[in-house]
């Protein structure tokens, strides 16, 4: 029953993203917009088949960036976010200063890294980290946080040590938090690195954007963004697939709650 609602789910999904691009086509088509200000999606398929070469070599530029970003970030949140959980006195001293953090737009201190650290991969993998860390470091402080009280007790009774804690209770617990933000920060790594080649670069998707952009090839525009959209969905996709192996446990209570749901 439940493989057939996500086959239903998934259909009722795929024709939804069908009728879209029809529509979107038929108005390039009939010519309700110009085609240089709205290409139909015909016209940009084709521009990604004849630059695909080009696409490439600057998409696994952008990729590597972000996914250096995205692993330094997620490290440092990691790191940061245990312990701020462990020491109350760090978190009372550094947690206002990581909201604050993020009231500065990155756009405005990419020009300022450009400056610092020249036109290379690391203003960009520096711009990725700072978008990716906030959301890695909150989540799983969030999720540390609302281990249930009974367990931490429990593990207390039993003389547990501190890493025992956080390696039987806390962690695991955390992870659901954890993963929705990483989630969250692997879609955001890629626009950081095409937001740090706006700024300065001689490849990358940002850079090629701008390029292309100025001779007013909409058609290739677009093509650059429908890029930016695949590898984004394909950095979640390899984040969920993490999830699933790295909480098999969370697979098995869904597919126990199936039964359950089908006798209410």
């Amino acid at each position: 029953m439940k493989k057939w609602r996500n086959t239903v789910d998934h259909l009722m999904s795929a024709g939804v993203g069908v009728l879209f691009l029809f529509l979107w086509e038929m108005t390039g088509r009939l010519q309700i917009l110009p085609a240089y200000l709205l290409p139909p999606p015909s016209r940009i398929l084709l521009a990604m088949v004849r630059n695909a070469d080009l696409l490439w070599q600057h998409a696994r530029i952008t990729l590597l960036q972000a996914v250096v970003g995205f692993a330094i970030a997620m490290l440092l949140g990691c790191l940061l976010a245990l312990w701020l959980d462990y020491s109350p006195l760090a978190r009372k001293t550094l947690y206002p200063y990581l909201i604050t953090s993020q009231t500065v737009p990155i756009i405005v201190l990419a020009p300022l890294f450009a400056m610092w650290f020249g036109f290379g991969i690391l203003p960009k993998v520096l711009i990725v980290v700072l978008v990716c860390f906030f959301p890695i470091t909150i989540s799983l402080m969030e999720g540390l946080a609302t281990v249930d009280k009974e367990l931490m007790d429990l593990m207390h009774a039993m003389d547990a040590s501190t890493w025992q804690k956080y390696r039987w209770v806390k962690l695991p617990a955390a992870m659901p938090s954890l993963f929705s933000g990483l989630k969250i920060s692997g879609t955001y790594s890629i626009m950081g690195a095409v937001i740090g080649e706006w700024i300065g670069g001689r490849m990358g998707l940002g850079v090629y954007m701008l390029r292309v952009r100025q001779s007013f090839a909409t058609d290739q525009v677009f093509a650059v963004i429908t890029v930016i959209v695949i590898l984004s969905i394909l950095v979640l996709k390899i984040i969920q697939l993490a999830e699933e192996k790295a909480m098999p446990w969370q697979q098995h209570d869904q597919s126990q709650e199936e039964p359950v749901d089908q006798q209410k």
